[in-house]
């Protein structure tokens, strides 16, 4: 670890509580919003839904489907975070508007606006497609942001050597990303992929038990299945449905993520060869099996050399790319001049809107959002206090981690919303009791970002630095001050700020709950959005979902954003 002066996309204006950047993507969203609220009042009337079976052999369709839509959000999600977090992290220019809307749209609470985003697609596209469509980008907008960060993270702390080797070999940008960029970011990106795909079941089951009044938007899978069970009291079948989900996330940790927790630990940065490295039977299989071998010695190889070769004859070197990259094309002036006429149009009828909104509602939203703000400083405080020594443990145990990962896999799949009755119970009835459930039901849903990306960063410690604090005789908190801390920092950072932006929009859900013939509330914004949108205030659900965004853009200017410059700067491997 050492120091670095080099910032990529560092500007004085970015330390900034909030600057133009902020401005033009709270725009946006605004605009999006407002159209989007827009359109919901043309949606039809009547939806019917389908017919859920309880039959044991409709599991594996529904399972089949469930999987599907959260492989479509995935597979979108990851294309979007290396398109975005590259050019945020190269272009200086795009990334004084870029990491701000992503700091927008990461604290956007979609499940307030699930309903408008399924009413306004509704309104133009067939029931069942609209409710197909609304399920993908639900789950894409759980799964890309803390991807995206993490991408962008290892991009800006590749070390200097690194890059300073490519660009005296005059790498261009596809064998610069395929030999640098993509290997340096491999277990970031591995570990904070699992972490989207666990967090994804919970919002797959929103969206497919989704309904509005006589709308009815739910979808074939696990989560309406489970959700059919409960309303029929079917113990049968939510036990069944239970241990499909379970099984189903068993099975694809064996074989996706654990062969490529394996393969990925090639890609860490040391002088010396793990001990014990992460193993995995199913790449082990896969490695010796013929059909493997004679795929990829006869199909990807051939097709990855040609596209190589093609690559070094066509397109210029790095170096050669980024001498104009600040250069404004006649077609971005055109595109920024149509976007800030849609931007303009949005804004003008937004305003219309949130003038609408009576005065002491504007009191009651103040009061709602620092009530939250706590909330979500004490479920933050709770994640790091156990997150850290765990995360730690696991990802410097490869033993242990072989034993614990596939239950921390399990754990943080299982939706959070099934044990919230539970805690509802425990809770009722005590002192501030609803308080301290709601606390616990952000906690469930935001711990999981910590502690996977404190896992990937313990990780990625070089063995050769492990040995090194060994042979200094560093122990106890003198090897965290000296050692893990500065390693998992940058990691550390990106967790939070995902877990603080997850523990915000948890708040709808914790703070707003029917149980039973009663609907439990404790004051916050959570719960002033939930109420609007139960009953399909409009105006307060803008201005409630307005002022969340605009309290986690200025929290994450403050203080996230300036603790990832300084990992950039000071927390490096180099």
């Amino acid at each position: 670890m050492t120091q670095n002066t080099r910032v990529f996309g560092t500007s004085q204006n970015s330390r900034k509580p909030l600057t133009w950047g902020d401005i033009i993507a709270l725009s946006l969203v605004i605009a999006l919003l407002y159209v989007g609220a827009r359109l919901a009042v043309n949606a039809p009337e009547v939806v019917p839904g389908p017919d859920i079976s309880l039959s044991p052999s409709a599991l594996p369709i529904y399972t089949l489907f469930s999987v599907g839509r959260m492989a479509a959000a995935y597979l979108l999600s990851f294309l979007f975070s290396i398109i975005y977090g590259r050019v945020a992290a190269y272009h200086q220019n795009a990334e004084k508007i870029l990491m701000p809307l992503l700091d927008v749209l990461q604290s956007v609470p979609i499940l307030s606006f699930l309903p408008v985003v399924l009413l306004s697609l509704s309104s133009f596209l067939p029931e069942g497609t609209a409710a197909e469509i609304a399920s993908i980008v639900l789950i894409f907008t759980s799964q890309a942001w803390n991807i995206t960060f993490a991408w962008y993270q290892s991009l800006t702390t590749i070390p200097k050597e690194l890059k300073e080797a490519s660009s005296i070999f005059r790498l261009n940008k596809w064998i610069n990303f395929k030999a640098l960029e993509l290997p340096f970011g491999m277990i970031s990106l591995i570990w904070n992929s699992m972490m989207s795909w666990a967090g994804g079941w919970f919002f797959l089951m929103a969206a497919e038990i989704f309904t509005v009044g006589s709308r009815d938007f739910r979808l074939p899978g696990l989560g309406a299945y489970l959700q059919e069970a409960a309303n029929q009291s079917n113990h049968v079948a939510i036990f069944l449905g239970t241990g499909v989900l379970i099984f189903t996330v068993v099975l694809l940790d064996q074989l996706i993520w654990r062969p490529l927790i394996a393969w990925s630990d090639r890609f860490k940065v040391e002088m010396v060869e793990n001990d014990n490295p992460p193993t995995s039977w199913f790449l082990d299989l896969m490695h010796n099996a013929n059909i493997t071998r004679i795929i990829s010695n006869r199909i990807f190889a051939p097709l990855t050399e040609w596209f190589d070769r093609l690559t070094i004859k066509h397109a210029p070197p790095v170096s050669r790319l980024e001498n104009g990259k600040n250069q404004l094309k006649w077609y971005v002036i055109v595109f920024s001049i149509i976007v800030f006429a849609l931007i303009s149009y949005g804004l003008y009828h937004a305003t219309e809107m949130l003038l609408s909104v009576p005065v002491q509602k504007w009191g009651v939203i103040g009061l709602g959002v620092t009530a939250t703000f706590l909330r979500v400083i004490v479920a933050l405080l709770i994640a790091l206090a156990w997150t850290i020594p765990v995360g730690v443990l696991i990802g410097t145990n490869r033993p242990l981690a072989t034993v614990l990962q596939p239950i921390v896999q399990v754990t943080a799949s299982v939706p959070a919303t099934a044990l919230f009755p539970v805690l509802l119970l425990l809770f009722l009835n005590a002192q501030g009791g609803l308080n301290t459930a709601a606390v616990l039901l952000m906690l469930m849903g935001t711990q999981w970002y910590l502690l996977f990306n404190v896992i990937a960063g313990a990780s990625a410690i070089p063995q050769d630095l492990i040995f090194t604090s060994k042979l200094m005789g560093l122990s106890g908190w003198q090897r965290w001050r000296t050692l893990l801390l500065p390693a998992i920092f940058p990691y550390l950072v990106t967790g939070a700020i995902t877990a603080s932006g997850g523990a915000w929009n948890a708040s709808i859900v914790a703070e707003y709950q029917k149980f039973g013939e009663k609907t439990h509330t404790v004051t916050g914004i959570g719960s002033l959005i939930a109420q609007a949108t139960a009953s399909g205030d409009y105006p307060l659900l803008l201005a409630g979902t307005l002022a969340m965004i605009i309290t986690v853009v200025v929290v994450n200017r403050v203080i996230w954003r300036r603790l990832y410059r300084l990992a950039e700067e000071k927390y490096r491997m180099e």
